[in-house]
């Protein structure tokens, strides 16, 4: 199953509609989507490495703007909606306590949340909710998103076809590791 998602992500790469994609891709992951655009984006680099700072803007600015409507969903819409999203990722009980932590030092939060598998997504919505400043929250998401999509697609443009060739022969193990890290970060969030 693995193979086909990433043979039919290689195969949407070279269509039109493939930076649309991944910029809807990387909003919905910012508020509420749980995949994140990291996947997509690195066959699609690949697939065309002279665009790879293009899709790495693209990606940075949908996945900012989704940043931007989880901060609304925090400040706006949190019993309707973000509160949900924070059962799923099963965050209530220790919500309070983290709103004054994230108040206090909220700006490391959202940079340490943009570059790292923690769940962007928590972080937007919960800054959103505890009224972090809309300027520093969106500052401070530029400069982590930005960081690591920019990296990435850096490191795809100078190495793209060794990093491909890895890639699809070390597919089921570089989804291991992207799965152990995810589940190393939320771990993290749940001792925090």
């Amino acid at each position: 199953m693995l193979r086909k998602l990433y043979d039919w992500t290689l195969s949407f790469s070279d269509s039109q509609y493939s930076l649309w994609v991944l910029g809807f891709i990387a909003f919905i992951e910012s508020s509420f989507f749980p995949i994140p655009p990291h996947i997509l984006m690195i066959p699609v680099i690949i697939a065309a490495p002279s665009r790879a700072f293009l899709i790495a803007s693209i990606v940075t600015i949908g996945s900012v703007s989704g940043g931007a409507f989880g901060y609304f969903i925090g400040s706006q819409l949190f019993n309707s909606i973000g509160l949900p999203i924070l059962e799923f990722y099963h965050k209530i009980e220790s919500f309070e306590l983290f709103k004054q932590q994230f108040n206090a030092q909220g700006h490391w939060a959202v940079l340490i949340a943009g570059l790292t598998p923690f769940p962007y997504k928590v972080i937007t919505i919960t800054a959103g909710l505890t009224g972090m400043s809309f300027a520093t929250f969106m500052l401070w998401s530029m400069i982590a998103r930005a960081t690591i999509f920019f990296v990435i697609a850096g490191l795809l443009w100078k190495f793209g076809y060794p990093i491909r060739e890895f890639i699809e022969k070390r597919l089921g193990l570089m989804f291991t590791l992207f799965c152990i890290i995810l589940v190393l970060g939320f771990i993290m969030v749940k001792v925090l």
